[in-house]
């Protein structure tokens, strides 16, 4: 790990080399999410409630999912741009290393400026917490501090994913884009609100619904028993990075040198 703190210490200096260009995609990466959020704000202004859900409960899954998101996008952006690795050859020297292929590509990019995302989803997340009516237990705190994890685990184990294919196309695919952008998207409402199959996708395949919506549930007392399962979720969310780093090991072990 400590190979991999010098790696974004390095990335973070180099990246306040142009403190203008830099607060600007920061602010620019707050103000992109805002829109969103301002769009959710007139459709409840207009709508009192979706299916049962109110305008505090919705901001605290908008939160949520933009916050792990973001964390997300800064942190392993390693492997989100990893097909570029697979173009220049890069990744042969990579596998040269004495260090984890993992740990490296971890910290082969790191994209600081997702703080202006982050800070928007926090000031939304307070936000919503402010106005919203939770009884709140010591149970409830580590569960959204679960959640937070499991978010950050789930968009994660997509990016992985994503990077897998690219020892077959070397190309990236949009396919990882739809999974992580919208993925963002469709989560930022509760999943309850979504076809019975988009439910089910998200929650047994790619385990979104994990991060917010079921243990939202239970926050909320929303639940009508069987309140282990949704006290659980978000170690469902967690796992998901294990059949992700699998499948990358898989794909490592099947990769053709470039020769370089």
């Amino acid at each position: 790990m400590t190979l991999y703190f010098k790696h974004i210490k390095m990335l973070w200096k180099s990246q306040l080399q142009y403190r203008g260009s830099f607060l600007l995609l920061c602010v620019g990466q707050f103000f992109v999410p805002f829109v969103v959020f301002a769009g959710m704000y007139f459709l409840f202004q207009r709508f009192q409630h979706i299916n049962g859900w109110q305008f505090s409960e919705v901001l605290l899954c908008f939160g949520m999912i933009h916050m792990a998101f973001a964390l997300s996008e800064c942190f392993v952006r390693g492997f989100d741009a990893f097909s570029g690795l697979i173009v220049r050859g890069e990744f042969d020297r990579i596998l040269t290393r004495p260090r984890g292929i993992v740990l490296q590509v971890l910290g082969s990019k790191f994209e600081f400026t997702r703080i202006g995302r982050l800070a928007q989803s926090i000031a939304v997340l307070i936000y919503g917490l402010s106005i919203a009516t939770i009884q709140w237990t010591f149970l409830k705190i580590l569960l959204f501090i679960l959640m937070l994890i499991s978010g950050i685990f789930v968009f994660s184990g997509v990016f992985i994913l994503g990077a897998t294919l690219s020892f077959w196309t070397i190309q990236g695919l949009e396919i990882t884009n739809m999974f992580t952008d919208g993925g963002r998207e469709l989560n930022q409402y509760p999943l309850g609100i979504y076809k019975k199959w988009v439910k089910t996708f998200f929650t047994f395949v790619i385990p979104f619904g994990c991060v917010n919506y079921y243990p939202m549930l239970y926050i909320l007392d929303r639940t009508s028993g069987h309140d282990g399962l949704y006290i659980l979720a978000p170690l469902l969310g967690i796992l998901f990075i294990i059949p992700a780093l699998m499948a990358f090991g898989f794909g490592v072990k099947h990769y053709k040198s470039t020769g370089s």
